[in-house]
């Protein structure tokens, strides 16, 4: 699992983020992984991006088969 520190926030942005856990009724890390994550689903990234950082070398990629058939062909 990995984790990430963030410093220098804006002051009162902890109380916010502790007032939505409450109102969402999970812990400050569960709503910041859910903040997180509901940016990251409204703005994808596509896999080349991913693979051209640095720190993309130790995600797991496996594609998803095409399902295409081979067939000879008509002469």
């Amino acid at each position: 699992m990995e984790q990430i520190l963030i410093r220098s926030l804006p002051a009162g942005t902890k109380a916010a983020l502790r007032a939505l856990a409450e109102r969402h009724d999970r812990s400050v890390e569960a709503e910041a992984r859910a903040i997180i994550a509901a940016a990251l689903e409204r703005e994808p990234l596509r896999i080349n991006d991913l693979l051209s950082m640095d720190e993309g070398a130790e995600i797991d990629f496996e594609p998803q088969p095409l399902d295409l058939k081979a067939h000879a062909p008509e002469l």
